[in-house]
């Protein structure tokens, strides 16, 4: 595959991957394409390799738990006219490997090889575990 990074960002306030497709889809109805977007300030310097198959992984709860294939980034400006950067997202959302990530604030890059897996086939519906358990078990590598 050619060369990609991908993006990492905190979902704050989301207390799960379900929370976070829910205000995606609600919040997906203010644009034209009906497509889900995350609006930042800043424009990522490395876009053509972020857009050479690259997605946004998210963290909620302290927890990588799951990434969408970021399609393109627009231009928004709001009722201010600042400039900013709409990563417009495929609406389909893959759970992964739960990995610790501590806080941080805007969003990171992410080379592949460091990203956790995608679930395999058909655990991707399965009931995530308790994030405490989670957590506990990533910190003794069983995760």
């Amino acid at each position: 595959m050619d060369k990609h990074v991908n993006l990492l960002k905190l979902s704050v306030g989301t207390e799960s991957v379900e929370g976070l497709m829910d205000w995606q889809a609600s919040y997906a109805q203010r644009w034209a394409d009906g497509l889900p977007r995350h609006v930042t300030r800043m424009w990522p310097k490395r876009e053509d390799e972020i857009l050479n198959g690259g997605s946004i992984y998210w963290v909620i709860k302290g927890m990588i738990q799951c990434r969408q294939r970021i399609l393109r980034m627009d231009e928004a400006r709001g009722e201010d006219e600042i400039r900013r950067c709409a990563i417009v997202l495929a609406p389909e959302v893959h759970r992964t490997n739960t990995a610790p990530k501590r806080p941080f604030q805007g969003w990171r890059y992410l080379k592949p090889e460091d990203t956790p897996a995608d679930l395999p086939e058909g655990r991707d519906q399965e009931e995530a575990l308790p994030v405490e358990l989670s957590q506990a078990l990533a910190e003794i590598g069983v995760l």
